[in-house]
């Protein structure tokens, strides 16, 4: 959809202010090239926090800091009883240099939002100033959460939920920025949209020795090389094939020079799947297995095994009310979303209450905006934030219009 088609929407249900929401857009924009130049990696947002808490504040809105960490909780009451509707946004960067060249370019060496959290956050910041706006209209409450380190377990949103911050919200809505779907196209799914994340770390510990003298010690990279591949069966024998999951090895390391047998051999991977079943299933076939090759090959398997993100699983209620409502913000058109193998702590958010998290569309190529989430390139359509803090608008005021 072009700017000027988007110029051509008039106010319809679900959002009924348009043109409030599209005068916005300027200073969303504003706000997502500082945060881009001025990125914050997980756990240390505490200038972002402070600069989001300091735009909210400006609007006269109740703001909660030091949130689960960096993170902030604002709450704008309407002058009209209902329920409460949270909405989050994530805050934290990347460490990874950016490689664009552009005048908002991260000026921090070794980090950038490569993951679209910048227009995450400029987003609702947008959506703040819209309910601040129209607090006579506005019934019941909306919640907004803006949450420190998404990118990094065991994740911003648990300790949030510890700190209260949806403590008697009755629904949460959340968005992300993708560039894989075209700008003015969303996706979303009934039930496990993405996946699992748990890390393991195993040390196949042997006994070192002379390279020319293999039977004068116990060679854990042996060891290590035949775990790699007994680990390989574990999806295509142990699990259902109608059940998606991945098991990676994403390392292998052991020794130091071609002539020494090395007494540690340590592998470490990934798991990815969508059912919490099958990501205790994995967990236990990956112990078992490496235990019994340690046996088999005369080491010690030391086991670490990180349970991180949960599958995120959406509400079936609230992702209907996705597809019958996105049309209303701005003419976004809805998708159904296959499952995703990528991980979002948002799945705590849901595991508490009923919820929806949507994936809009910021692909463009002919802006740059084509590169893949985590690359030294990312960027996005600014575009799409217009239609993300439309959406929330939209799901919000839909969800307190029922009630």
């Amino acid at each position: 959809m072009t700017r000027e088609s988007v110029n051509k929407e008039k106010d319809v249900a679900g959002v009924k202010d348009l043109e409030l929401v599209r005068s916005l857009f300027p200073e969303m924009v504003k706000r997502r090239r500082h945060l881009h130049r001025n990125p914050e990696v997980s756990y240390k947002e505490e200038k972002t926090s402070a600069y989001v808490a300091s735009i909210l504040t400006g609007l006269g809105i109740e703001v909660r800091t030091g949130v689960g960490g960096y993170g902030i909780v604002a709450v704008i009451k309407g002058k009209l009883p209902g329920k409460t509707v949270a909405l989050r946004a994530d805050m934290d960067a990347l460490p990874i240099q950016d490689e664009k060249v552009c005048d908002y370019a991260s000026e921090i060496p070794g980090v950038m939002h490569a993951c679209g959290h910048d227009g995450h956050t400029s987003a609702l910041l947008a959506v703040a100033e819209y309910f601040a706006r129209r607090l006579d209209t506005l019934q019941g409450e909306i919640r907004l959460i803006f949450q420190p380190a998404e990118e990094v377990c065991p994740g911003g949103a648990v300790a949030m939920i510890q700190d209260g911050a949806i403590d008697g919200a009755d629904v949460i809505y959340g968005v992300h920025l993708w560039t894989p779907i075209p700008v003015g196209t969303a996706a979303s799914a009934p039930g496990p949209l993405m996946a699992s994340t748990d890390e393991f770390f195993v040390d196949m510990k042997g006994q070192g020795g002379h390279g020319g003298m293999p039977h004068a010690a116990v060679d854990s990279v042996v060891a290590g090389a035949a775990l790699v591949m007994q680990l390989q069966t574990i999806v295509s024998r142990s699990v259902d094939p109608l059940d998606p999951a991945v098991v990676t090895i994403g390392s292998i390391q052991g020794g130091t020079v071609q002539n020494v047998i090395a007494e540690h051999c340590v592998l470490s991977g990934t798991v990815r799947c969508f059912k919490e079943e099958t990501r205790h299933l994995i967990r236990r076939r990956i112990e078992e297995m490496a235990e019994g090759t340690a046996k088999a090959y005369g080491t010690e398997a030391i086991i670490d095994y990180v349970m991180g993100y949960p599958p995120l699983v959406n509400h079936e209620a609230e992702v209907n009310r996705f597809f019958r409502e996105a049309g209303n913000a701005f003419g976004l058109r809805a998708e159904v979303s296959p499952k995703i193998m990528p991980a979002e702590d948002f799945a705590y958010y849901v595991q508490q209450i009923p919820g929806c998290f949507v994936l809009v569309g910021a692909g463009n190529p002919a802006k740059g905006a084509s590169y893949p989430h985590h690359h030294p390139k990312f960027d996005l359509d600014e575009e799409s934030m217009l239609y993300a803090a439309g959406l929330l608008i939209t799901l919000a005021e839909s969800y307190l219009g029922e009630t």
